[in-house]
């Protein structure tokens, strides 16, 4: 009995482990882990089944997860961040990079800003967002 019980416990927690991650990670083990399971239930010592473990998963990681990579697209959906980029905004407080001030009004929300290209910017300019950088919009003038 031994490691046969091993093996298919392995497969059935990266099984359950893929299905609760949906990342593609744990899939190339389980199949490494079946195919161990297949050379115990065949009478293989443990040495052979632990290569054929490492090897099933190499392969398997090797040959197919650049074409299931290309078939699975995961979806990014955009979020309220990155909906401001491009958009145009007011700036109601002055923007200077050097005293770490600056505030503008974009989509109806107030985002601390930047300038991107380090020039002070005053109150009542209309801006274009350039980017994002953590909670920090960084902006240019129009």
């Amino acid at each position: 009995m031994g490691f046969k019980v091993f093996w298919l416990a392995a497969f059935i927690a990266l099984c359950a482990g893929e299905a609760a991650t949906v990342g593609l990670v744990c899939i190339w083990f389980a199949a490494g882990a079946l195919g161990a399971f297949l050379t115990a239930m065949l009478g293989g010592p443990f040495w052979v089944q632990l290569i054929v473990f490492a090897a099933v998963s190499a392969l398997a990681l090797a040959l197919l997860r650049p074409a299931v990579s290309r078939r699975v697209k995961l979806r990014r959906s955009p979020t309220n961040a990155d909906r401001v980029v491009d958009q145009t905004a007011l700036v109601t407080e002055t923007v200077d990079n050097g005293s770490g001030t600056g505030l503008v009004s974009v989509l109806g929300q107030t985002w601390t800003a930047r300038s991107e290209l380090g020039v002070v910017i005053p109150a009542g300019t209309q801006v274009k967002v350039r980017r994002i950088e953590g909670v920090k919009v960084f902006v240019e003038a129009v």
